[in-house]
């Protein structure tokens, strides 16, 4: 039976915020959510892009930390011609936009969620700020509330 929905992470838990990812998918492996399946990809989630794709989801949502010009711990959806144009966090092999283009090939609805980070650098924590939008990201999705009532990016950021 297909998956409904994969949560794909996205981040390095050495590097600060950029855990936000991984955290997340700690948190979804810890206490499950109904309808959802997270697979953390790391620093490299090109690399799980085949497991995703033989469980032919009918969503997946890329979550990562993304400079914004936002306030830390801020999440946004983030449309596809905004993903080309800015500057997305770089500890991966490959940008995201790349991987979401080999997404689409296979599933219909794929979305990427960006998380405002407030500190990105080896050996440092998370900061409080990120820690707590992720909980409340997942208590959400326990709840039931889809990633619909996190606005867009805006355009003129």
């Amino acid at each position: 039976m297909p998956t409904e929905n994969i949560i794909l992470t996205v981040g390095n838990s050495m590097m600060g915020d950029d855990g936000a990812g991984p955290l997340l998918a700690d948190l979804l492996h810890s206490a499950p959510v109904a309808g959802w399946k997270a697979i953390d990809g790391g620093s490299a989630p090109e690399n799980v892009s085949h497991q995703i794709i033989e469980l032919a989801p009918q969503r997946v949502v890329v979550f990562d930390a993304a400079e914004m010009g936002l306030a830390p711990g801020e999440i946004r959806r983030i449309d596809d011609s905004t993903i080309a144009d800015m500057f997305i966090m770089t500890t991966h092999n490959l940008p995201l936009s790349f991987l979401i283009e080999r997404l689409r090939e296979h599933v219909a609805d794929v979305l990427f969620v960006g998380i405002e980070p407030a500190t990105v650098a080896f050996y440092y924590p998370m900061s409080d700020l990120v820690r707590d939008a992720v909980g409340q990201l997942h208590a959400r999705l326990k709840s039931g509330t889809d990633f619909v009532h996190y606005p867009w990016l805006a355009a003129d950021r």
